[in-house]
């Protein structure tokens, strides 16, 4: 089979032209991240984090349009950051092509991006329509993500020491050598001394969950699992990463307040039930795209060099499980339409 393997040929229910996503579709979708990164570059540590998320957008918009699919945004940001949307139900795409459902974050990270901090990510998922979980405008879950050894393991519903015991014995490591990566937040207060009494090690950020979740994922990146309470919106995404690299996301839905919590319920949410990867989204033809935009442990940062700028980007697709690192070299005067 040939890396150009066109996806009907890989399922004889699907004929020409047909309604389901292909395995093209992910180069095209890092060209998008690589635009909202470069877009957001210019922004990075001058501590103006909307400006920069509403550059990002706009170039996000932008080439989204050039994709050929018919999308629907389901997971976008602007409702819960009070910044430029990407908004729910908005259509992006050519209008043709399969039907998908979009989950996008231009920037995961926009402190991180505001501040000159690593870590700042474009992000863009894309998934067969009606896969990704609709959260009712829930923005906060509890998440608990590792790596393909304790998949099948852990559980949100056991004590962290439980679990970081479970994670260790699969990876076949002391406690000692368990890092955790908890977003600093002042709820996490209790999450980070559980874990640290526990005997395991943590590794704070101040932001970009995304990222955090994929290195609890991967191997040789330090991290062996990610804890606490993040964005719905981040969880969806990470979940289509997930899908590909292997692992488990976890996640339970934190409203906020009452009026949150009485939406939830009302949309027929269980707030107790325990969410699974494939609960998250249920398709296993799922797509993942990531820019960096400041420097991190996943990703190189935008780079400016004589007349280029540098990018590097990550892509998978879960149907095949094909992970990608695209570097990409753009001629800036090219770009000028989308940088300030």
């Amino acid at each position: 089979m040939t890396e150009d393997t066109n996806f009907a040929q890989l399922s004889p229910r699907l004929s020409l032209g047909d309604a389901e996503p292909d395995r093209n579709l992910a180069l095209e979708l890092v060209r998008v991240t690589e635009a909202a990164a470069i877009a957001s570059s210019p922004w990075v540590g001058l501590g103006d984090k909307n400006a920069a998320d509403g550059a990002a957008v706009d170039a996000m918009r932008s080439l989204l349009s050039t994709v050929r699919f018919n999308g629907v945004v389901v997971i976008g940001e602007g409702e819960k950051d009070e910044a430029p949307m990407l908004f729910n139900g908005e259509r992006v795409g050519d209008g043709n092509g399969p039907e998908v459902d979009v989950a996008v974050d231009p920037i995961d990270g926009t402190r991180l991006t505001a501040l000159g901090i690593n870590n700042a990510l474009s992000v863009l998922a894309v998934a067969e329509r009606g896969s990704m979980l609709d959260p009712s405008a829930v923005f906060y879950m509890e998440k608990l993500v590792t790596g393909p050894e304790a998949a099948d393991l852990v559980d949100l519903r056991l004590p962290v020491k439980q679990n970081l015991h479970l994670i260790a014995k699969a990876k076949n490591k002391p406690i000692s050598q368990v890092t955790v990566c908890v977003l600093d937040r002042p709820r996490h207060q209790g999450l980070i001394e559980d874990i640290r009494s526990a005997g395991a090690r943590t590794k704070i950020i101040l932001d970009g969950d995304v990222a955090g979740a994929i290195a609890a994922t991967r191997e040789d990146t330090g991290v062996d699992a990610l804890m606490g309470i993040g964005g719905t919106p981040e969880g969806i995404v990470s979940a289509c990463a997930i899908r590909a690299l292997g692992g488990v996301i976890q996640g339970r839905l934190w409203p906020q307040d009452d009026d949150e919590k009485q939406r939830a319920i009302d949309a027929g949410h269980d707030l107790d039930q325990v969410l699974t990867t494939t609960d998250l989204v249920t398709s296993d033809n799922c797509y993942f795209a990531a820019t960096g935009i400041t420097d991190g442990d996943l990703l190189r940062g935008v780079r400016y060099k004589d007349n280029t700028i540098r990018t590097q980007s990550i892509v998978m697709r879960s149907k095949s499980g094909t992970i990608r690192f695209v570097d990409g070299e753009h001629q800036a005067r090219k770009w000028e339409p989308y940088v300030r």
